[in-house]
């Protein structure tokens, strides 16, 4: 019955801006637009509706609570570390250990998001 989660939503001063950043950044192209409201959708076929905001950001921290983070899955960790510095992407912080390995960075609106690369899937 539940088949899974089929977008997330992001708030967001500039839909377009964002998503033209997530399509240019990420590979993610621009799937649909409707009423300012602007869909990215990932190779798996996950996507991302971005709508536009209304009121004041909060500040944004690791373990603040709400949706903390995006997790953008890679087949080649350093490679896809490499591509996204090669595109202007400042990673924060990395965590490798055990079977795990991620790269925290932020779009351009300060949202979390980071690369991981696992041994095994769940």
């Amino acid at each position: 019955m539940f088949k899974g989660i089929e977008h997330t939503a992001i708030a967001t001063i500039d839909p377009e801006a964002l998503g033209a950043w997530y399509e240019k950044v990420l590979d993610f192209p621009i799937v649909y637009r409707y009423s300012g409201n602007v869909f990215v959708r990932a190779a798996d076929g996950s996507m991302l509706e971005l709508i536009p905001s209304e009121g004041d950001r909060p500040e944004a921290a690791m373990k603040s609570p709400g949706i903390r983070h995006l997790a953008v899955a890679v087949d080649d960790f350093d490679a896809g570390v490499k591509e996204l510095e090669s595109r202007g992407v400042t990673i924060f912080q990395t965590v490798e250990g055990g079977a795990n390995r991620l790269a925290f960075f932020h779009d351009p609106e300060g949202n979390i998001l980071h690369l991981i690369w696992r041994e095994k899937a769940f």
